[in-house]
């Protein structure tokens, strides 16, 4: 078994803001792993707000001697973006070696093509309005949004740009509780089925104390299965991202445990080509929300890119990965 690890960069359309900042590239690190003249490969995004370098994330990965195999991972790393390559390349890697499909090595049942929301980017509400006039034809729009004083102007502008498109809402924890009360009506008002993280991971306690009329669901406070044990009252639904699981086995596992206890899902991504958005796909089939449109807003994407078309994604196809 051979290991590899490569820094890759791929260049936004435009600007993506949201309430922690803006960046003008996706900066990811892809993993390779030989064996048996086949290559299995994963991607991964290292994050800041998780304490995450590329340079960390690298080492992490780098510190595995081969050989090792995708059941020993949970043992051997952290949940988190370093494990998630290995963890997605390895099963790649299996799927090849047994030229099966990945839904089929994991016992799944066929992937599906998904309807998934289109992100509009943090700005003013001008801004908002053109963009989300020129993405009026997904059904789903997802709405980045920041300090509340700009909140229900940013709203109205995206409603007038794409009037029939189903909305819901992320404010990265960019609210306190009084600032969710306060906008709750202006959300109704205008069609707001979903507001994901409105308030900082630690501080979402107070979620309990209020029945909103539409979805809540935890992003920064829900990483692995363990959340689920600690996640405060007031969250409906979870948003699972295999960069935070720590892979797909991981997040297979958060899912089936989340549906148990009754959560709705949502799985969604981080900034990221086609390479990465190919396993959560799998992870996507029959939830409530998919938010899977990352390589839509790059300048160019892998090789074999997903297919997206009429607001769905498509299964990868295998020269991809899986």
């Amino acid at each position: 078994m051979k290991l590899s690890v490569e820094t890759e960069r791929f260049r936004l359309k435009r600007p993506f803001r949201i309430s922690r900042g803006m960046r003008r590239e996706a900066c990811v690190l892809t993993v390779r792993i030989e064996r048996d003249d086949d290559t299995g490969t994963g991607e991964c995004v290292p994050y800041g707000r998780y304490g995450e370098t590329v340079e960390s994330v690298r080492d992490s990965i780098l510190s595995l001697v081969p050989p090792f195999d995708r059941t020993e991972l949970d043992s051997l790393l952290p949940p988190g973006a370093a494990r998630n390559a290995l963890d997605c390349a390895l099963w790649d890697l299996e799927a090849k070696n047994s030229d099966l499909p990945v839904w089929k090595c994991a016992g799944l049942s066929p992937p599906k093509p998904l309807m998934t929301a289109c992100t509009i980017s943090l700005g003013s509400p001008e801004e908002m309005y053109e963009e989300s006039a020129t993405r009026a034809d997904f059904p789903l729009l997802k709405v980045k949004l920041g300090p509340s004083s700009q909140s229900s102007d940013q709203l109205a502008a995206v409603r007038d740009g794409a009037p029939d498109s189903r909305l819901i809402v992320d404010v990265n924890e960019g609210w306190d509780f009084e600032e969710l009360y306060r906008l709750a009506s202006e959300l109704v008002r205008f069609g707001v089925e979903m507001v994901e993280q409105p308030l900082p991971a630690g501080q979402d306690n107070q979620l309990a104390e209020e029945q909103f009329p539409f979805s809540i669901c935890a992003d920064e406070s829900c990483h692995t299965i363990d959340s689920l044990e600690v996640l405060p009252a007031g969250y409906d639904m979870i948003n699972i991202k295999l960069d935070k699981t720590g892979g797909l086995t991981a997040a297979l596992k958060l899912k089936r445990q989340a549906q148990l206890l009754g959560y709705k899902i949502m799985v969604g991504s981080m900034m990221s080509s086609s390479l990465a958005i190919a396993p959560a796909i799998l992870v996507a089939q029959d939830i409530q929300i998919v938010d899977l449109d990352g390589p839509l807003m790059l300048s160019e994407d892998r090789n074999d890119p997903l297919h997206y078309c009429d607001g769905k994604v498509y299964p990868a196809d295998q020269a991809l990965w899986g």
